[in-house]
């Protein structure tokens, strides 16, 4: 099946619309991060409550309700739905700068976990609808470069309007791209005809149970989603802590942290996911098992500068060797789900998206930063001021058991996919 409407350059256009509508995401579900210093202060609260603010209580409904939505996805017009889900996160992170307590600001971190739910899903979809298999994960990749920039903008913009005039602006400012590219999308935006890139019409698009199932029977689905939800703990724990790592630790201002990070997590991570993505589609045309490789080559490599990172008493040590993990931190995204859409039917697309990421948020982004958080309180009472980067080194080593589930993913992975071919 082909649609002559979708020109490459219409193809291009909508891939850079759903990462600038992914910025605003990541911005507004980040920022928090570089504010928890911050509200602590303000409001006087424990490293387990801020991990549940920037973790488990935003990750709960944003995975949560990322299913139904994506159910909906599947059935209905994935345009009007992504709309709907930017506008709702967008006025929820404004509602963030007005709470008075921390039982507000909970409860507006769930609002905005609500809302981002419906983007996600709904994109990955489209955009894999639009490239053939060999072509998904650079795509994909420059996708997930709105991890970067959300960060970088998080970072920088978050960290600066914060010293300057406090966290509750902060939340404020970084909301309102949100509104505008509401306005972009709901003009310009195109949803892609279900199946277009493999040739075929997509069927009736299957209830959750079956696409469950059709997963949980996959081997390779099974050791991927379980490898990639580890990854992502160790990512997400990571950047929720980071800034306060460098505040407590070596007394940076929230201005030089939001700097350094900027430049190391937005501009160098940025750099590094979209050559992970660029290399990934090369070498997986000599092997598709290079997608997965690749992701534990690098998480190997990089988790003993991370280690040595946390552990450094010297600031420039721990930004250098921070340097290099930061960079490669989001690189699984593309190869992941460049798989995984590689490995479901094109009407299955946005609910096994949701499927994978709410496996990977419930856990990765709702424990991964509280895990943190309660170790880094367990820790204070006989190390004091290293008790973070303690907490901190502990979620590191977790790349070690997320490398062995996709070793075992790749193992299976070309066997899988000439399966599907066989049943296409």
């Amino acid at each position: 099946m082909t649609d002559m409407n979708f020109t490459p350059a219409v193809r291009a256009y909508t891939v850079g619309l759903l990462t600038f509508i992914y910025t605003a995401n990541y911005v507004d579900r980040q920022i928090v991060a570089i504010l928890l210093q911050s509200i602590k202060l303000d409001m006087g609260l424990s490293d387990t409550q801020l991990g549940l603010l920037s973790g488990l209580a935003f990750a709960i409904f944003y995975a949560t309700l990322g299913i139904p939505i994506a159910y909906l996805a599947d059935r209905m017009s994935r345009k009007k739905i992504i709309i709907v889900s930017l506008s709702l996160f967008s006025v929820m992170t404004i509602i963030c700068g007005y709470a008075q307590n921390f039982a507000q600001l909970l409860l507006a971190r769930i609002g905005v976990g609500v809302g981002e739910a419906g983007t996600s899903p709904p994109s990955h979809a489209m955009i894999a609808d639009m490239y053939a298999p060999n072509e998904r994960a650079t795509p994909l990749a420059i996708f997930a470069l709105g991890i970067n920039i959300g960060l970088l903008i998080a970072f920088l913009v978050g960290g600066w309007v914060n010293h300057h005039y406090g966290w509750r602006t902060a939340f404020q400012v970084v909301a309102l791209p949100g509104l505008l590219l509401a306005v972009v999308a709901m003009f310009t935006l195109r949803d892609p005809p279900r199946g277009l890139s493999d040739g075929h019409e997509a069927q009736k698009a299957p209830p959750l149970g079956e696409v469950a199932l059709y997963i949980l029977h996959n081997k390779t689905l099974r050791q991927l989603i379980i490898g990639s939800t580890l990854v992502v703990t160790v990512g997400y724990g990571a950047i929720a802590w980071l800034p306060t790592y460098f505040v407590r630790a070596h007394a940076m201002t929230t201005i030089e942290v939001g700097q350094i990070l900027a430049l190391l997590i937005g501009i160098g991570g940025g750099i590094g996911t979209a050559l992970g993505g660029h290399f990934a589609d090369r070498l997986g045309k000599r092997d598709v098992r290079w997608n997965l490789w690749l992701i534990i080559l690098l998480a190997l490599v990089g988790l003993p500068f991370s280690v040595g990172a946390y552990l450094a008493t010297d600031t420039t040590w721990a930004i250098v060797l921070l340097a290099f993990p930061v960079s490669v931190g989001a690189l699984y995204f593309g190869p992941t789900l460049a798989m995984l859409h590689t490995l479901v039917k094109p009407e299955m697309r946005s609910l096994a998206s949701a499927i994978l990421l709410f496996i990977n948020n419930i856990i990765g982004l709702g424990l991964g930063p509280l895990m943190i958080g309660v170790l880094s309180d367990y820790f204070s009472a006989d190390y004091g001021a290293r008790a973070l980067p303690y907490a901190m080194v502990t979620s590191a080593l977790l790349a070690i058991w997320a490398s062995f589930h996709l070793w075992l993913a790749a193992r299976t992975l070309r066997a899988d996919i000439e399966n599907m071919g066989k049943t296409a």
